[in-house]
């Protein structure tokens, strides 16, 4: 079943569930120009606006990154950050207004990585899937990965399934995938009838190998696999035809692109 949130449109569901609408562009947009605004103050100031800070801030949270771990992160101390957002209550003093710029510098230096991110955040599992599947198509059994990840095959199998999962599970996929990726299956112990059943599934499912995903696409949505090394091409819709694969997306627009010039 595919998993859903109540996450509200905007900068955390932009980055987190990859959610592209025009409300999450936008929230993103004004994050980012709010961010380098606030990173371009002189150094000759002695304080800066908190404001920009205190969003950033906040922003962490929406992603699941508490303001304690903030400052940890960030290396300043809980205190600043608390008052950063909450003020004073034993003083009784409202938020803080104003901020030093190296304070500042620290905090929106902190990004929503997913080392940085909680283990139960929710994110898109596009890559996360995409790990896995390459890994079926070299000829690892889905027995073997979920028990060398510790799970179920119950749990295992929703991976396969669901749009969203947990940053400690895609932090445990792309250990698993950078560790095997280029490893043999028989070699590392996959009976070679089982390894031959897994390849026959990817291909049944149109699963792409490992060789058709650049790392910097891997985890984009709307990025496609390039099963040929000519795919989006021209010379694509011929490679398909000659490695006997079904001709992708983007090498049919190519072709009829090419037609209709």
């Amino acid at each position: 079943m595919t998993r859903q949130t109540r996450r509200p449109h905007g900068n955390a569901k932009y980055h987190l569930e990859k959610c592209r609408c025009l409300a999450c562009r936008k929230a993103v947009r004004d994050y980012e120009n709010n961010r380098y605004r606030a990173m371009a103050y002189g150094r000759w100031q002695p304080f800066v606006d908190a404001e920009p800070v205190r969003s950033h801030v906040r922003a962490l949270g929406e992603f699941g990154i508490g303001w304690m771990r903030v400052a940890r992160l960030a290396g300043v101390s809980t205190g600043a950050v608390c008052k950063l957002l909450y003020g004073d209550r034993r003083r009784n003093l409202p938020p803080t207004r104003r901020v030093r710029p190296e304070t500042a510098r620290k905090i929106l230096a902190v990004q929503p990585t997913l080392d940085n991110l909680s283990d139960r955040t929710p994110i898109d599992g596009t890559g996360t899937r995409r790990r896995l599947q390459a890994l079926v198509a070299a000829g690892w059994t889905q027995a073997e990965l979920s028990r060398r990840m510790g799970m179920n095959r119950a749990n295992f199998s929703r991976i396969f399934v669901g749009n969203l999962i947990e940053v400690g599970t895609a932090k445990a996929v792309s250990a698993l995938y950078d560790q095997l990726w280029h490893i043999d299956p028989v070699t590392a112990g996959v009976p070679e009838h089982r390894a031959a059943a897994a390849r026959l599934i990817a291909v049944s499912n149109r699963w792409a190998p490992v060789g058709a995903w650049d790392d910097d696409q891997i985890d984009d949505p709307d990025a496609w696999p390039d099963w040929t090394g000519w795919c989006g091409t021209p010379r694509g819709r011929r490679a398909h035809y000659r490695t006997r694969t079904p001709v992708c997306p983007p090498c049919r627009q190519a072709a009829t692109q090419q037609t209709a010039a």
